[in-house]
């Protein structure tokens, strides 16, 4: 549980940080649409792509994914997110999730009940 917990610290200092900065969100409404990027991409990106398909496309996944729901939120909740913030803050998210799929390949995702032969590329060892 303290792999989730780091995950949903990190995402939300970035994900809150940036569009309070880039954006001019206010910190609920940015805490809110990082609780739900967080959730969604753990349970995406970590559970379900990451043991099928591996590092890389998970980490497109939680990427584009952040991309989309920065978007839609923008979108709503009338923040001044141009293109191009949303990418930074995507882009910030996917290398740290790169880094954290390899912890989590390592040693195993919570919430999975079989781990074991996650591992397939000598890079995600």
């Amino acid at each position: 549980m303290t792999k989730v917990a780091v995950k949903m610290l990190v995402n939300a200092i970035v994900v809150i940080g940036l569009t309070m900065w880039f954006g001019e969100a206010d910190f609920v409404s940015a805490l809110i649409v990082t609780v739900i990027l967080g959730a969604l991409a753990y349970v995406i990106g970590d559970m379900f792509i990451l043991p099928a398909a591996g590092n890389t496309a998970a980490t497109l996944a939680d990427g584009a994914l952040t991309y989309v729901v920065l978007w839609a939120a923008s979108s709503m909740l009338d923040w001044n997110l141009s293109y191009f913030d949303m990418f930074v803050i995507a882009l910030i998210v996917g290398i740290f999730e790169f880094f954290f799929h390899i912890r989590l390949l390592q040693d195993g995702i919570p919430g999975r009940k079989d781990n074991a032969g996650h591992a397939r590329f000598r890079a995600q060892r």
